[in-house]
């Protein structure tokens, strides 16, 4: 029997403990067996999979319909991993109630444990809403991708004193709202490690330096198989693509050259019904030619 799925609570217990927290995001079934069989804490399906499957320049055009798509993957594939789901743009920042049906869409149609959405204090009413209702939050602070025509191209979030101390305001807000982990995007290390002192709750970093109480990277960067694989950010522990790339170069070459399907790749007849198959061929051939 698989282990007991990871809940909100068993993350704050990790922070308490001094643990620290195993994230990535997966986008499909076998990406998210691959994270769960390596014992990774929480799977982010994230938007960014607009980035990395669906070709956008940015995660803007995802959709409810897209995220839950690959949420019921991710979800019908794992079993001791917590399942996160990203709410999309403007799934959540227009309307209150609209913003409580797409969150529980996720949990009961997606199959996701919880949701995570970006925003400081603006999104706090929201949050405060969906964790009444039953929905674990994970909040989002930092350079949050949903907004990058406003950040432009300053994406490292808090360099400046008032940023920074926005942040950690904002952190706080969050915490009071009722989030159980906040990710931390593209953060000064030492505005990343205040906030991660000063909550209860756990943060999780990407881009945010080794004082947030867990980490997380884009699956595909961290194999070196997507677009974000050369970002500062990112540590590449494998490189997927070149094996890949080379993989569909040998099968091409072999295809071409007739090497592939080789004998052992193929089905046979028995004797027996090969001298009947060559028969009725035969058969065949001489009333064709009549």
């Amino acid at each position: 029997m698989p282990a007991s799925r990871v809940t909100p609570g068993d993350l704050t217990r990790l922070k308490a403990d001094g643990k620290r927290i195993v994230a990535l995001t997966a986008y499909d079934r076998p990406t998210a067996m691959v994270c769960e069989a390596a014992g990774v804490d929480v799977i982010l399906v994230g938007d960014s999979l607009g980035n990395v499957l669906l070709g956008y320049e940015t995660t803007l055009p995802v959709t409810m319909d897209d995220m839950l798509h690959h949420v019921r993957a991710v979800a019908r594939s794992t079993h001791q991993a917590l399942v996160v789901a990203d709410l999309p743009f403007l799934s959540y920042q227009a309307d209150q109630a609209e913003a409580l049906r797409n969150a529980g869409r996720f949990l009961k149609e997606g199959g996701a444990q919880a949701v995570k959405l970006e925003g400081g204090s603006r999104s706090a009413e929201t949050i405060e809403r969906m964790v009444t209702a039953g929905i674990p939050v994970m909040g989002h602070l930092g350079y949050t991708p949903q907004s990058a025509h406003v950040f432009g191209r300053n994406v490292v979030q808090g360099r400046d004193v008032d940023v920074a101390m926005t942040l950690v305001h904002d952190a706080l807000v969050l915490e009071e709202a009722g989030c159980f982990a906040i990710v931390l995007e593209c953060v000064p290390h030492e505005v990343a490690r205040a906030i991660s002192e000063r909550l209860r709750i756990p943060t999780i970093g990407i881009g945010a330096g080794n004082g947030c109480d867990g980490q997380i990277l884009v699956f595909h960067d961290a194999v070196g198989w997507g677009p974000g694989a050369n970002l500062k950010f990112v540590k590449r522990y494998a490189n997927v693509g070149d094996i890949l790339r080379q993989a569909v170069s040998d099968y091409a070459r072999e295809v071409r050259e007739g090497v592939f399907p080789a004998a052992e790749h193929s089905f046979s007849m028995s004797a027996e019904a090969r001298v009947l198959f060559e028969q009725e061929l035969e058969e065949m051939d001489a009333s064709c030619d009549e």
